[in-house]
């Protein structure tokens, strides 16, 4: 295809995404010329799969919803087979694909009140020690393992099933329990990432993560927050498994830290830079509750995008470099990315180059990394933590007043990660517009965005133009037509 038609056909309405020019050089590589640029950057938060607000469909930042099952509703007499709860599962996880929604579901068995205790009607309520309740969770979760393991709707699991809300207190688990059901779950979920509330103190040899019900909170700094920071730097916890939970606002100094209600939350900043710097030092993943602040009120929908930008991990894309004209020695393509976020993204997930026909944006043509490993792409490291001070009320230490103010940074800044291969595109000769991609492996589909507004609606990210089998190739051209990422809301997965 000639240059000037390439050039016309990529040019299109401008959005504000694509004020940006790109930088480039042509650089040597292993013998290979290579043009080079840095993609424009995207500074909006992202809707991006697993990671920040957790909340119901509908929500403009939640890719997960919590969900809870009462055991009962799965199981309630011996004879209930993984049918029922397949079919349970299919009923709440049925609008996720089409929403591009992942679940984190939660078994429990008892609620707040004595009259809320869902235990099966064969079995004695609040017998936690029997033959026949270790029998019977045994089997149950082996059965939630057959259910969720491999189903992509599935994001984390929480391990619940103990105490208030599944909380793990009231009671707690004796120390055989949390043995003999944690290995329960290991062998269940060995594709998912499980989670418990106390992970410093239970159901410890596992490799759980953390889900904490009480985010921030001025009186669970100390207890909680700074006992998972133990953990993440004594076992590098967040680098295998992730961090999350929610926020409450119900019980003690709530109104301290994390602020009376979830829109002070995400728009006072002494409450909502508060709860950054809590991600940032923790690496949190995810949290619910929180987003239920008001959509409304522009002040909170501002702020809540400035919490959803640093939960979980934000791929940027800070360099590019390709082969503009490829012959018989292949296409080399380079990406290097730098993780922003807080956390890792915890699944091995498909990095996807492609070639477009220039008029159209169709696919002609795509291959993956073949060693990409985007789990090992690490955010920053030790964050500037809180400072605590004794304080004459439970539990005797608090936060010093300054953290939501005073500046604060990573201790090692994130690290740059490579990924360099050659390809060979079976395509006719001509010029093409190369992109980049990473793909949910439910249905392959382009899902996870990079913070670059190089971006097409239907999730890739064009970074150049290649000539196959003649002269051409190069940089896109000024005024090329992208997308607004935060914009495009036709992302879904599929479920076989």
């Amino acid at each position: 295809m000639h240059t000037l038609l390439l050039l016309a056909l990529l040019a299109g309405p401008a959005s504000d995404a694509s004020a940006m020019a790109s930088r480039s050089t042509a650089i040597f590589f292993d013998d290979f010329e290579l043009t080079r640029s840095t993609p424009a950057y995207y500074d909006r938060a992202l809707r991006n799969p697993m990671k920040g607000f957790t909340h119901g469909i509908g929500h403009p930042w939640a890719s997960t919803q919590h969900v809870y099952f009462r055991w009962n509703e799965l199981e309630n007499v011996e004879s209930d087979g993984l049918d029922r709860i397949l079919q349970v599962s299919q009923q709440r996880f049925a609008n996720g694909p089409a929403n591009n929604v992942k679940f984190i579901p939660r078994v429990y068995l008892h609620w707040s009140q004595d009259h809320q205790k869902y235990w099966p009607e064969d079995m004695q309520t609040d017998d936690y020690t029997s033959a026949q309740f270790q029998a019977r969770v045994t089997r149950l979760v082996q059965r939630l393992g057959q259910a969720w393991n491999n189903d992509p709707r599935v994001a984390f699991v929480e391990l619940g099933i103990f105490g208030k809300w599944g909380e793990h207190h009231s009671p707690t688990p004796t120390p055989a329990l949390q043995q003999l059901v944690g290995q329960a779950f290991r062998d269940a979920f060995p594709d998912k990432k499980v989670s418990v509330r106390h992970a410093w103190s239970e159901f410890q040899g596992f490799g759980m993560g953390v889900y904490w019900d009480s985010w921030g909170h001025q009186q669970q700094m100390w207890g909680h927050g700074h006992r998972i920071a133990e953990l993440n730097r004594d076992s590098q916890l967040y680098l295998h498994t992730y961090v999350g939970g929610e926020v409450a606002y119900d019980w003690g100094a709530w109104q301290t830290q994390p602020g009376l209600n979830p829109t002070a939350s995400v728009s006072d900043p002494v409450h909502r830079d508060f709860l950054i710097n809590s991600i940032r030092w923790l690496h949190g993943t995810q949290l619910r509750w929180i987003s239920a602040y008001d959509q409304n009120d522009p002040v909170a929908r501002a702020g809540a995008e400035q919490l959803q930008r640093v939960m979980g991990y934000r791929f940027a894309l800070d360099r590019v470099g390709f082969d503009a004209e490829v012959g018989t020695r292949g296409m080399r393509v380079e990406l290097a990315v730098r993780n922003e976020g807080s956390a890792p993204f915890y699944y091995r997930w498909p990095v996807q180059v492609a070639l477009h026909h220039p008029g159209t944006r169709a696919v002609v043509w795509s291959a993956t990394f073949a060693g990409a490993d985007i789990r090992s792409w690490a955010p920053g490291r030790d964050w500037t933590p809180p400072q605590f001070e004794s304080s004459g009320t439970w539990p005797g230490q608090v936060v010093r007043a300054g953290w939501s103010s005073e500046p604060a940074g990573w201790g090692t800044p994130p690290a740059t990660h490579r990924l360099s291969q050659t390809f060979f595109p079976s395509v006719a000769a001509g010029e093409y517009v190369l992109s980049v991609a990473v793909l949910d492996p439910a249905g392959l589909q382009p899902a996870l965005r990079f913070a670059t507004s190089q971006y097409w609606h239907g999730g890739r990210h064009p970074i150049g133009r290649v000539a196959i089998g003649q002269p051409g190739g190069g940089l896109l051209p000024p005024g090329v037509g992208f997308d607004d990422p935060a914009a495009d809301t036709s992302l879904r997965y599929s479920v076989p």
